[in-house]
């Protein structure tokens, strides 16, 4: 009996460990002596040979020391969507490429991280699929580098889908409502022709358009000079830089973004409040610009 019990024990005790185990948000790959546009070329390549989908590239901030790479796979478009909360936010994945003197550094977004903290409560229903993407993946960039570090700080896995900052922070749940249109068309239209004319200094990185279910992701790099990337990316650390592009999702007719509070605590757990409080004026920046991507120009309201 006093065995059994202990068995009982040691069992809770083990499931409670890889509960609570922290789980970061970059792996890194490794580093390289070729210069970034080199290294870029060589994560698109493996990429390509490996079956998966490269969406989109950019500079953040319009520097030549930072380059961003989005990918994403068919099988992942697929299930994501399935999660009607924002899931097909959880399709893009960004590798980061950081140059500091005549080194690249190479890293890429942890999919166990942002599966659980985008589709919470629906991971578990495609976990399989996840982990075989996590594994190909690792698979394929092995022909760059052979670190896989994780960093970035962490979070413990079944906190990650109620992630917020600190208390009375937003959650994934607390989406900001940036415009409601008259139909999915109309306000695939209106971003589209905002993206178009760069409004408010933004590109448009990549773009993720599933026609069927009337959702559609779209990466914005934020290019201002004072309130874009060049502003907030040296204060809370350009190691993080494939956090970035910034994303808005509009469902049927509902333009959203996650709340800054969230999305960059989230992509930067291990920000001390000093520093964020550095940036506190971010997430209304950021709102304000994708805000603005997502308003009908004088063109487009005479025009109705």
């Amino acid at each position: 009996m006093k065995k059994i019990v202990l068995s009982i024990v040691a069992f809770v005790a083990f499931s409670w460990h890889i509960g609570s185990q922290e789980i970061a948000p970059y792996i890194e790959i490794g580093k390289s002596n070729k210069n970034i546009e080199q290294v870029s070329d060589d994560i698109l390549s493996v990429l390509n040979e490996n079956s998966f989908t490269i969406l989109g590239s950019y500079n953040p901030a319009n520097k030549k020391s930072l380059k961003v790479i989005v990918f994403t796979r068919p099988d992942i478009e697929n299930a994501v969507v399935k999660v009607a909360d924002r899931g097909a936010l959880a399709a893009a994945f960004k590798v980061g490429l950081v140059q500091k003197n005549d080194v690249v550094t190479i890293s890429y977004t942890n999919p166990d991280y942002f599966f659980r903290a985008y589709l919470r409560d629906s991971y578990g229903q495609y976990k399989s699929t996840f982990d075989n993407f996590t594994r190909d993946l690792r698979t394929t960039f092995e022909v760059v580098g052979m670190d896989f570090t994780p960093f970035g700080g962490g979070v413990e896995a079944d906190r990650l889908k109620k992630y917020h900052y600190k208390i009375m922070m937003p959650y994934f749940t607390d989406p900001v409502t940036l415009n409601e249109f008259s139909s999915f068309q109309e306000g695939l239209e209106v971003i589209e022709s905002n993206l178009k004319a760069k409004k408010g200094e933004t590109l448009l990185v990549y773009k993720i358009l599933y026609s069927n279910e009337k959702v559609a992701v779209f990466g914005v790099g934020l290019g201002n000079q004072e309130e874009g990337e060049a502003y907030f990316l040296p204060t809370i650390g350009e190691d993080h830089i494939a956090a970035m592009p910034y994303e808005i999702i509009l469902q049927d007719k509902t333009a959203t973004m996650l709340h800054g509070k969230y999305r960059l605590a989230l992509h930067w757990p291990d920000l001390s409040m000093g520093t964020f409080m550095k940036i506190m004026s971010t997430p209304g920046d950021i709102e304000d610009v994708l805000k603005g991507l997502c308003e009908l120009s004088e063109a487009d309201k005479e025009s109705l």
